[in-house]
């Protein structure tokens, strides 16, 4: 009777989703000088939606002219002062108005996340919009708590070190956490003082546009803050070549970084920080605390946000003493998980992005097979008579720490499971891919894990949890994870440059 009851409860929410949605009326045009406006050259296209593939919005679709405009705007605000000679203070009120405006609209944002690019609607708002409004809280605090320098020169002598905004920044994001990884940037860039262009990605525009909206609402002045939807090879490149722009703040593959490092190059040398693909290992060792602990640690690690998170803990380690327990108690906790509606309260795993990347996973899938790996869960499309793209919790042992599916970044439900000998040849493994944005020791030695923990070339390390974090640190990789990091006070580092003044007494 409680099953049915909770059944019959998740339908009613789920219905009453569909209806809050339909009622919506998205922002689907760039934003530009505090207003909607339509692409120069009239041009669209449709977001389809993942849960169902129907169409659900047609954006516009900004091209480099529209860069330019959203550009010129932001360098004439950004030299006007509206934003850079405000009071400290004044500057932190404006965000916190935001805080308290994206806060209110969570329940809006969220579903215009979910229904946009796929993730379980009770994910986006406990997440996402949580982590976005403490992001916002955090860096309206951050902006008149930070002290300029006077340097220990002799009594003849008077030299400060001051921080300067840069000037206009080009913020582009992924599609995976849209809002909240838009936010991570543009919070400590108006913090500052600059102004922002932002570009969302393509398969998830809908929150940048309606969060500008409350931005200008909260009194983020007009220009300050520019949203250019758009692809990536027009509007994308454009941003990072564009001459005015003094930096570029990118989150998303490797090859695209490159890109964006290559624009760099070839305009004016603009600053560039990159976050980009993870292949993060969850290392565990005989000593390891409760095995039913560690299998929720690693199923919620890789199949959260449906794999597509670039730190997903995409490679279980495990020595072989306790490999076939803790195997049979991840596939169990992956059994567990619930593939399915987005807008479903029940749903834990929801729809992949778009048709692209569900061929892309799948073909991973297909190349692990290739290559010897055993399937022992999943591996199949799912969910087929929705219309929507669905992938279910995937595992394979036997994989080699060469193998694709051990080195190549799938951004989905996919686990490889690789065996160890000793914590020697766990480091190896951990280390022997081009990335190095995250990983997880798991061991009850409180020495080993100081060990590992300095030995795994990872930009966060947790010891005995996996993904647990919060604004207060930074977040980045080694290696071909990127350079630069974001959240913490570091991120301010980006969006600022150092000036000394010597002044001669």
């Amino acid at each position: 009777m409680t099953a049915t009851l909770d059944t019959t409860a998740a339908l009613a929410r789920r219905e009453e989703l569909e209806k809050r949605f339909a009622g919506l009326s998205p922002a689907t045009r760039l934003y530009i000088g505090g207003q909607h406006v339509d692409a120069l050259d009239g041009a669209t296209f449709e977001r389809v939606s993942p849960r169902d593939g129907r169409v659900i919005a047609q954006v516009a679709e900004g091209g480099a002219e529209d860069v330019d405009r959203a550009v010129t705007d932001a360098r004439r605000a950004f030299d006007s002062g509206v934003w850079s000679d405000l009071h400290p203070r004044q500057r932190r009120a404006v965000l916190q108005r935001l805080a308290r405006l994206v806060e209110g609209h969570a329940e809006e944002l969220a579903l215009l996340e979910s229904v946009d690019m796929g993730k379980p609607f009770t994910h986006a708002l406990a997440v996402d919009l949580r982590v976005t409004v403490q992001t916002l809280d955090f860096y309206a605090e951050a902006v008149d708590k930070q002290y300029d320098e006077v340097a220990p020169t002799g009594r003849d002598v008077l030299a400060t070190v001051t921080r300067e905004p840069l000037g206009v920044v080009g913020a582009v994001v992924p599609w995976n956490f849209p809002l909240m990884m838009a936010v991570w940037k543009i919070a400590p860039a108006l913090a500052v003082g600059n102004a922002v262009v932002l570009k969302p990605a393509e398969q998830s525009p809908l929150t940048a546009l309606r969060f500008a909206e409350l931005a200008t609402e909260a009194g983020v002045p007009d220009g300050i803050l520019n949203v250019v939807t758009g692809f990536g090879p027009t509007a994308g490149a454009a941003l990072g070549r564009h001459p005015r722009v003094d930096a570029i703040t990118f989150t998303g593959s490797g090859e695209v970084g490159r890109l964006f490092m290559q624009y760099a190059a070839e305009s004016n040398l603009k600053q560039v920080s990159l976050e980009l693909g993870g292949k993060s290992p969850q290392i565990v060792l005989p000593d390891a605390p409760d095995l039913t602990v560690v299998a929720k640690a690693v199923a919620g690690g890789i199949f959260f946000n449906q794999g597509e998170v670039c730190s997903a803990g995409s490679r279980l380690l495990v020595h072989r003493s306790v490999k076939d327990e803790l195997l049979d108690l991840v596939v169990r906790e992956a059994g567990r998980t619930v593939v399915g509606d987005p807008l479903d309260p029940r749903t834990e795993l929801g729809a992949l992005v778009e048709e692209k990347h569900l061929e892309r996973v799948l073909g991973h899938v297909r190349g692990a097979v290739e290559d010897g790996a055993q399937a022992v869960l999943g591996g199949n499309r799912v969910l087929t008579e929705t219309g929507g793209c669905y992938v279910g919790p995937t595992v394979f042992d036997r994989v080699g720490p060469g193998m694709r599916i051990a080195q190549q970044e799938v951004f989905g439900p996919v686990l490889a499971v690789i065996e160890f000998e000793d914590a020697e040849e766990a480091v190896r493994i951990a280390n022997g891919t081009d990335y190095g944005l995250a990983a997880a020791v798991w061991t009850r030695d409180l020495s080993t894990a100081h060990r590992m923990s300095r030995a795994v070339r990872a930009g966060t390390v947790w010891v005995n949890c996996f993904d647990d974090s919060d604004i207060t640190v930074p977040f980045g990789g080694y290696a071909q994870s990127g350079f630069g990091r974001d959240k913490s006070l570091h991120a301010l580092e980006k969006y600022t440059q150092l000036k000394t003044t010597w002044i001669k007494l």
